[in-house]
């Protein structure tokens, strides 16, 4: 499977300490983006500050508008509240879904906890219904665990 591949790759690039923090997450979104095909928009979201709100940190896909989201606002904004995973099959059946563009057809959020606290998340957008399965989120928990650890 294509994400067990992709395993070592993204702890080679969050291991590199050449490169800051944001190079590192911008290498692993293009990673993703690059080798899972129904990934059309792949980028972290972070607590900004003190603030009841995600900031967008880097990304790959198509630039959006919501660069802040107030916390329970659409999927990411509900992770934020939740501290739970929030795989989306449809996202024209969610009521509280901010869209960011009309090509988006599901999304998954997968939030990234240090020291047990919920300080950000991975969002991933797709173009394919319903194209998220569990390997998915198993996999981008530990893109997300890795990633803790070197923040």
């Amino acid at each position: 499977m294509i994400f067990e591949t992709l395993k070592p790759q993204v702890e080679a690039i969050l291991s590199n300490n050449k490169n800051t923090t944001d190079e590192r997450l911008m290498k692993v979104c293009e990673l993703l983006d690059a080798n899972i095909s129904y990934y059309n928009w792949v980028g972290f979201y972070f607590k900004n500050g003190d603030k009841n709100e995600l900031k967008i940190g880097p990304y790959v896909g198509e630039p959006t508008d919501h660069t802040i989201i107030p916390f329970g606002k659409g999927i990411c904004g509900q992770v934020a509240v939740s501290n739970e995973n929030f795989v989306v099959p449809d996202v024209a059946a969610q009521d509280n879904y901010i869209a960011c563009s009309i090509s988006v057809k599901a999304e998954i959020v997968v939030p990234i906890f240090v020291n047990g606290e919920n300080i950000g998340q991975i969002d991933i957008d797709s173009g394919t219904p319903d194209p998220f399965t569990e390997k998915d989120e198993r996999f981008l928990e530990f893109v997300c665990a890795k990633v803790a650890e070197i923040l």
